[in-house]
């Protein structure tokens, strides 16, 4: 048991909360308190009420009943999932605004004089959350999470990017606590990683909701389980989590088993109706009724997800031959040769923007590439889940979208009623009528699945499956497509999915190139990160050669040329004037009255700043190895 010590204050409880939408309960009662630097992994089935309860926390959602109560000036910041952007200002100005914290502290440390309590406590805090810095911190989330250049308009951008961009604002506002809902959507592998480094360190606490159970296990240090309206807390990661869940279910059927072993045998008991020893009879009659009223272990239901056994494949499926594509020339990869089989599960990776999508497209026909051929096998029947998810109607019922109208759907080769197929995919039988629009991203989600996998066909071609499905629904998706016995291309950043189900990865590192990688994604990365390690001495040993013919040449040269002498001579008053540039444009940045006068100069500024350092250190480099040279040539 930890130590009281060890124990962190609390900084939020939520108490008793209830919610319901209509019959449906989702938080019943429920509790659970939040400690300083927890890192929560919130888990629980779509339509659980993991969002629901996100809301509460974040202050934009009142529950039916109950209560939060929060530490006094705790700050909250919260990417929703439905987040909105301000569409009359542009990335870089969204993304600021997600500081107004630490602009509010720059504005009152200008306010207040330097020796005021108050001037010294505001540039503490200012320290605290590397306020001077605040720039370089927008510019370093915006390069590492892929963001749209600064100056783009928010009605231009898609939907990923618009995440993006929303995600770096709730980042840069460092909160007290960071509520995230789905985090690492429509991130790519690298960003995610980085992103991973960036909680691992955080300073404050968070809460988040992923489906990225790499994600879970490297950030959370505890696991919150919504299960039937209520909170089970594990300690530990995710994979402690599973262990733990494990353990307790084992547990909770192994008492079930004794109930009903000792109901069976006391109903018997009644039956024969004892006569003799009325008060021991009476009190072991009370406590049958009470063992009867317990409510009985009800497991939790997966989807059945089973694929339409596929049509067979001939020889043939699918070949590439020098395939390349351009795009706004932008020549996202060239040559390209490959020959699909049956049975390969084919996982496609890379950073946004690469040309992955695009990749389908091409395998599909719906494309044509700039250069190259693509032959598809006779046989050959695409079933393709798209990642814009714009085959659902809102307004339909879930009945409608997948009956179409008819009672019954065609299963591949068979004939079935449309709600026994729907509760495969976990819809009881009141949202089986529910309209579309009125389903979590979840229910979507699997409801999307069910429309498209109904349709069969014997090569499936998945762009990011995982996005919305919960934990439970995506291991039965990992199972049934391990099992199909067509052909599989899955593109994914959903690097435990990509571990479970592909065979081989076919990655588009941004060089023009597609490397093909037999084994799953983690041999991969293992083969990339040699290969990057190889050109990494390569390059050092070129740098070295190039350093030492450097210094064999200076060993032959008897004394500095006219022309050197003549720089060496005026470089050092060329570096004092570019360090004095600096230290103007720095003492700009420092000034009381900065925002006032330069608000709207930051960025060029900036861009003046680091010209003026590079200068200065480009000139000083050549100051030394002239000096370095001089020296040397004295010394022989």
């Amino acid at each position: 048991m930890a130590s009281a010590e060890s124990v962190k204050p609390v900084i939020l409880t939520a108490m008793e909360l209830s919610v319901a939408y209509g019959p449906q309960i989702v938080l019943d009662k429920a509790s659970l308190t939040v400690h300083e630097e927890d890192r929560i992994g919130l888990v629980g089935r779509n339509g659980a009420g993991k969002s629901t309860f996100l809301k509460i926390l974040s202050g934009t959602l009142d529950a039916d009943s109950g209560e939060v109560a929060r530490r006094k000036d705790l700050r909250v910041g919260f990417l929703s999932q439905e987040f909105t952007l301000d569409e009359s200002i542009n990335v870089y100005e969204n993304i600021l605004s997600g500081a107004a914290y630490i602009r509010n502290l720059l504005l009152q440390y200008e306010d207040h004089s330097i020796d005021s309590k108050h001037h010294h406590l505001i540039e503490e805090e200012i320290i605290r959350h590397d306020g001077w810095n605040l720039e370089r911190k927008i510019n370093l989330l915006m390069k590492e999470l892929h963001t749209p250049d600064g100056a783009r308009d928010i009605a231009t951008l898609s939907g990923g990017e618009k995440r993006r961009v929303a995600l770096c604002r709730s980042l840069i506002s460092e909160p007290d606590l960071l509520i995230l809902d789905e985090p690492t959507n429509h991130l790519d592998t690298d960003s995610i990683e980085w992103i991973e480094k960036y909680l691992a360190g955080y300073k404050g606490t968070c809460i988040f909701v992923t489906h990225d159970r790499y994600f879970l296990d490297r950030i959370a240090t505890s696991i919150v389980e919504l299960s039937d309206g209520t909170f089970i807390s594990h300690r530990g990661n995710y994979t402690d989590y599973l262990i733990n869940k494990s353990i307790r279910e084992a547990v909770a059927e192994v008492d079930e088993k004794k109930r009903q072993s000792f109901l069976k045998r006391e109903l018997e008991w009644m039956r024969r109706g004892p006569r003799a020893r009325r008060t021991k009879a009476k009190s072991r009659i009370d406590d049958y009724y009470e063992a009867a009223s317990a409510p009985s272990l009800e497991k939790e239901l997966d989807v059945e997800l089973i694929i339409p056994s596929p049509e067979r494949l001939g020889n043939k499926v699918l070949d590439l031959k020098e395939v390349g594509m351009k795009i706004g020339g932008k020549q996202l990869f060239d040559m390209f040769t490959y020959c699909f089989e049956r049975g390969k599960k084919i996982g496609i990776v890379g950073k946004n923007g690469v040309g992955k999508t695009t990749l389908l497209k091409l395998l599909l026909g719906e494309l044509r590439p700039t250069s190259g051929v693509i032959e598809h096998g006779e046989r050959t029947e695409f079933n393709y889940v798209d990642q814009a998810r714009l085959l659902l109607n809102d307004e339909d019922t879930v009945m409608l979208a997948i009956g179409e109208g008819s009672e019954v759907v065609r299963f591949g080769r068979q004939t079935i009623p449309v709600w026994t197929y729907l509760r495969r995919f976990l819809f009881s039988d009141d949202r089986i009528n529910t309209k579309v629009g009125k389903l979590s991203g979840g229910e979507k989600s699997r409801l999307t699945l069910a429309s498209i996998l109904k349709n069969g066909g014997n090569f499936l071609l998945l762009d990011e499956p995982t996005n919305d499905l919960d934990l439970p629904t995506l291991r039965i998706l990992e199972e049934a497509l391990s099992g199909f016995e067509g052909c599989v291309t899955i593109v994914s950043h959903d690097r435990y999915f990509l571990n479970r189900v592909c065979d081989t990865i076919l990655a588009l590192e941004g060089n023009g190139e597609v490397y093909i990688s037999e084994g799953n994604y983690d041999y991969y990365v293992e083969k990339r990160t040699s290969r990057l390690n190889a050109l990494k001495i390569e390059s050092d040993n070129a740098a070295l050669a190039v350093r030492k013919e450097s210094a064999k040449q200076k060993q032959t040269v008897k004394k500095l040329s006219w022309a050197e002498n003549k720089e060496l001579e005026l470089i050092q008053p060329a570096i004092e004037a570019a360090e004095t540039e600096v230290e103007r444009i720095e003492s700009i940045f420092a000034s009381h009255d900065f925002y006032d006068k330069y608000s709207d100069q930051i960025t060029e500024l900036n861009l003046k700043l680091e010209l003026a350092k590079s200068e200065a250190e480009k000139l000083y480099l050549r100051w030394d190895e002239l000096e370095k040279k001089k020296a040397l040539l004295n010394s022989n």
